[in-house]
């Protein structure tokens, strides 16, 4: 399972927040993304150019 973490505070969401990539989907060439923190308390999802712009894969 893909982890990431995040750059900078987002959405409420602080800076070195891991995350694991629970399901990536695309359609009609738009990828969607949700993750899920470490502790499995929130989930977001999220663009691709937010994931680029906010986010860093650990493994």
């Amino acid at each position: 399972m893909k982890r990431y973490m995040l750059k900078k505070n987002f959405r409420g969401l602080k800076r070195g927040t891991q995350f694991y990539l629970i399901a990536e989907s695309e359609f009609i060439g738009v990828k969607e993304y949700v993750l899920r923190t470490k502790d499995l308390s929130t989930r977001i999802a999220i663009s691709e150019s937010e994931m680029r712009g906010n986010f860093i894969l650990l493994n």
